[in-house]
């Protein structure tokens, strides 16, 4: 959906039009929740940020102003929705995360009869051994490894996301992307990383 058909849902949603709102969270909800999953790192709790996340949009809606696009506003109420999550997780003994495929953000993908089945097992290694290293950087970095490498964001978006300026975009996700090296550990080695 394109930021001007957002504009209509959006004034019809600032006028108390349920239908609308609705309509903006379905288009959407899979980036919010793709997003939420993988800062936090957990299914429950994701859907879980990915709901406060909508009640906040929806109670906040009507400050609103249109600067940033729709998508832009959403993430960053996203990204600190699940930043509160961890923020108020208590320090437990750090514990692997594995991908859950029943309740992950991967369920809904088909499995291709035509595929290598040993690239899909280590592409899925892969994907578990990031998900497990993101767990193990610290918050900021991996809200900017989450928007900028996983989801694509320009570093202008995340700049306005995180509220941060577009140099401590840049200098962080650099540090980041060490960190986040250096929290695969022996997994790196599924990277081709020595």
């Amino acid at each position: 959906m394109n930021p001007s058909d957002h504009a209509g849902l959006i004034a019809r949603a600032q006028a108390s039009d349920r239908e609308a709102f609705d309509r903006l969270v379905d288009e959407t909800h899979s980036m919010a929740y793709a997003t939420a999953y993988r800062l936090i790192g957990d299914a429950d709790a994701a859907c879980d940020a990915t709901q406060e996340a909508y009640v906040r949009a929806y109670s906040s809606l009507h400050t609103f102003r249109g600067n940033s696009s729709f998508s832009t506003w959403l993430y960053r109420i996203v990204v600190n929705v699940s930043l509160d999550v961890l923020r108020r997780r208590t320090r437990a003994p750090e514990r692997l995360m594995l991908v859950d495929e029943e309740h992950g953000e991967h369920a809904v993908e088909v499995a291709d009869p035509s595929a290598d089945p040993q690239a899909d097992v280590e592409r899925r290694e892969r994907q578990a051994a990031v998900l497990r290293a993101l767990q193990r950087v610290s918050d900021d970095h991996r809200a900017v490894l989450v928007l900028f490498d996983l989801n694509g964001l320009a570093y202008e978006e995340i700049a306005a996301i995180l509220g941060v300026p577009l140099g401590t975009v840049k200098s962080r996700l650099n540090r980041a992307r060490l960190a986040l090296r250096d929290a695969l550990g022996v997994d790196a080695e599924l990277f081709g990383v020595p």
